[in-house]
């Protein structure tokens, strides 16, 4: 069914309406976020299975199994453990860099289909590993799959949607990582029964559907809009506008995309990654930095690599903890999906503050019972043991509809078609910087900082929470090439962006 709209800003008005074209085509491209998704969910739940320890990584198994004297909080401290699910993110956040230039070349699509072909290839790689090299190698792969998809698929969502829906259709990319990283945790659950101790192999190698379908399904992919415009083929992208919006009336967003590509091209040989370092860009700069530091040190990825692990380290069993896993995966799969469905009229800065309060009185329970119930030897009581698993729950419910969603969303909604590819890959490559960062040195904070692991990312979220208050203008419904106006009325921000626009227009005069 198509749902007509028409927004209206700064005396212009935009026609169409939601056509099946636009929600097929980015559903195919959110496959993406599967992908990613199913890399977190499936790194932790196989890290935690005894045969792949014992296989790959035997030191962590023998702690794990024969040495009572050691902390229930250090038994999966291994550097090398860390580096198989880190050494995703480097690579990452170095393809991250190479994908702008291919997005701004050559579009949205290649890049996309870049990523799939990628990390098809990594996923075959992990399945058939048979040393801890080959399975690095494997992840490397998929950190390049992965940083070619990150860079580009939050761009063309934001970038096909109509203004009025495209929080939803962004969140899209969140709600797909949640599918991903639900599936993943769910066929852990199922391979770790497997008899034979080699039903890792099937989890890793089942990483090739999802990156078959989007490799495939890139191929037919049509570009952006936006896209064509930066490449100079406007006739060809009103014809491609006028398809997504269901109307030959676009004249008013064509125009609107011109104009942002004509500024695009104004200083044809200024480097968009020097451009954006004007102040006139300071705040899209800050934001493309800080919104996906702050995404990684929410804690998140505590829940999603080592849910497992997390589980096994309070007392839970190799299966039980798997199927706690599950569970967070739904709740935060759900919580994402609600968030596809309000934040629109919400808006994101009332999410980022509901979502913000509800993490960061979860965490501090956790902490809390953890180190109130918790010693270096033994385990939670059955009680004690459900109920961090329902306060973790809490905590996953609270990210799944701020900062998950909203820290892809944010950033790719903000920057101006001339630093549009750089922008996105700063985000991206901040966000693998310190998922590499929090991945790798985690299960070593873990033993050290024990409950009070909590506690410290508890705080980052009270910060956190400040800053988006404080900082963050809303989005909503604006327009995404009149994006820059919301800065301009911003308390803060009006000084610096003000500033530049005065110094411009008296150098003019």
């Amino acid at each position: 069914m198509a749902a007509g709209f028409a927004v209206a800003g700064e005396n212009k008005r935009y026609n169409g309406r939601m056509t099946p074209f636009v929600i097929l085509s980015c559903m195919m491209a959110a496959m993406g976020g599967v992908i990613f998704g199913y890399d977190i969910g499936i790194s932790g739940g196989v890290s935690s299975m005894e045969p792949f320890l014992k296989k790959f990584f035997p030191e962590v198994y023998t702690k794990m199994k024969d040495d009572t004297k050691i902390s229930n909080y250090c038994k999966f401290d291994s550097q090398l453990l860390t580096s198989f699910t880190s050494s995703l993110y480097i690579a990452g956040l170095v393809a991250s860099f190479f994908a702008s230039s291919v997005t701004r070349a050559f579009g949205r699509k290649p890049s996309i289909l870049a990523g799939g072909a990628t990390f098809l290839a990594g996923a075959a790689l992990g399945g058939a590993a048979f040393n801890v090299y080959m399975l690095i190698l494997g992840r490397i792969l998929l950190g390049v799959g992965v940083g070619f998809a990150n860079q580009s698929v939050p761009l063309y969502l934001s970038e096909m949607a109509p203004p009025q829906y495209r929080g939803a259709f962004n969140n899209g990319f969140q709600f797909s990582v949640g599918i991903g990283a639900l599936s993943a945790n769910l066929i852990n659950f199922t391979t770790e029964k497997i008899r034979g101790g080699w039903g890792w192999r099937l989890s890793l190698a089942l990483a090739a559907v999802p990156a078959s379908i989007l490799t495939l399904g890139a191929i037919f992919l049509p570009d952006t809009p936006n896209s064509l415009i930066q490449r100079n083929n406007q006739e060809k992208a009103k014809r491609m506008l006028q398809r997504v919006r269901g109307t030959t009336d676009v004249q008013a967003e064509l125009d609107d995309l011109i104009q942002a590509g004509d500024i695009s091209t104004e200083a044809i040989g200024d480097h968009p990654f020097r451009k954006i370092l004007r102040s006139r860009y300071r705040p899209q700069l800050v934001m493309s930095m800080a919104i996906p530091f702050f995404q990684q040190v929410t804690g998140i990825n505590v829940i999603a690599f080592y849910a497992p692990i997390l589980f096994r380290t309070i007392g839970l069993g190799e299966s039980a903890s798997l199927m706690s896993a599950v569970m967070t995966g739904v709740v935060g799969t759900v919580s994402t999906f609600i968030s596809m469905l309000i934040v629109d009229r919400l808006g994101r800065r009332v999410l980022f503050a509901i979502g913000g309060v509800q993490m960061f009185v979860s965490q501090l329970m956790v902490g809390g019972i953890m180190a109130a119930k918790l010693g270096d030897h033994g385990g939670l009581s059955k009680g004690d043991a459900y109920l961090v698993l329902v306060l973790i729950g809490i905590y996953v419910a609270g990210f799944g509809w701020s900062w998950g969603p909203l820290g892809w969303l944010v950033p790719s909604e903000i920057f101006p078609l001339e630093i549009r590819s750089a922008g996105q890959s700063i985000t991206v490559a901040v966000s693998f910087l310190f998922t590499f960062i929090v991945a790798q040195t985690f299960l070593s904070m873990l033993c050290h900082f024990k409950s009070g692991i909590f506690f410290f990312f508890g705080g980052w979220v009270a910060v956190m929470t400040g800053f988006v208050y404080l900082l963050l203008p809303e989005t909503k419904n604006v327009p995404i090439e009149q994006m820059d106006r919301v800065w301009r009325e911003h308390w803060f921000w009006k000084r610096i962006v003000g500033e530049e626009k005065e110094n411009k227009n008296g150098g003019a005069a």
